[in-house]
């Protein structure tokens, strides 16, 4: 069976972009990662790519009149390439049904909380704020809402007493660096049924 094609979407730091490079270099994920799609071209994400050799789709959102503009645009380099998979790994910008339909139970995106508690901007400050002792990671497919689709599989981080929003990051980001490319990897496998809101995970 071939590798399936994924496109990556990222915004920023792009940490979790490299933790999917380094799983499959490692043989622990077999996909190939067709792009990377990033609304910021100065990101650091894009430098990793360079390194890593994977072509991206750079944009900036001011340049076009609409959202569903430039998801027109993201979306014919997807078909054009043939990606079964988008993953979205820090990529911080809403989508609409441009790309939710055609792509919907093929589109992935990773939270820093355990939804759908937390759910929107700033996953961990909300949590720390809230005095909770139990936080982590979500993966869940996309549905056009914030942070609102079917949950795939989740990963518990505890809360520290002394805990500061940097520390509980670091511990949040490291779990994201696991769960994602554990997900994908199932996905790719054809291990992973969605029904309605439920999600079935074949180990």
């Amino acid at each position: 069976m071939a590798a399936q094609r994924i496109a990556v979407f990222a915004s920023g730091q792009g940490t979790n972009f490299q933790a999917i490079v380094d799983a499959v270099r490692e043989g622990k994920l077999d996909v190939t990662i067709e792009l990377l799609v990033c609304d910021k071209p100065s990101a650091p994400v894009v430098e990793r790519a360079r390194k890593a050799g994977v072509d991206t789709f750079l944009f900036a959102p001011k340049e076009y009149p609409s959202r569903e503009a430039y998801e027109t645009a993201i979306l014919a380099e997807l078909t054009r390439r043939g990606v079964e998979l988008v993953v979205l790994a820090g990529y911080m910008r809403i989508i609409t049904s441009v790309l939710v339909e055609p792509y919907y139970g093929r589109m992935i995106n990773i939270h820093p909380a355990l939804l759908p508690a937390f759910p929107g901007v700033n996953g961990i400050g909300q949590a720390l704020a809230y005095g909770v002792k139990l936080t982590g990671v979500t993966v869940h497919y996309v549905d056009g809402g914030m942070d609102s689709g079917p949950i795939i599989a989740q990963a518990a981080v505890e809360v520290a007493e002394e805990e500061t929003e940097s520390s509980l990051a670091e511990k949040i980001h490291a779990a994201e660096r696991a769960l994602l490319p554990d997900v994908i990897r199932h996905i790719a496998q054809g291990r992973v049924t969605l029904d309605g809101r439920r999600v079935t995970v074949r180990r």
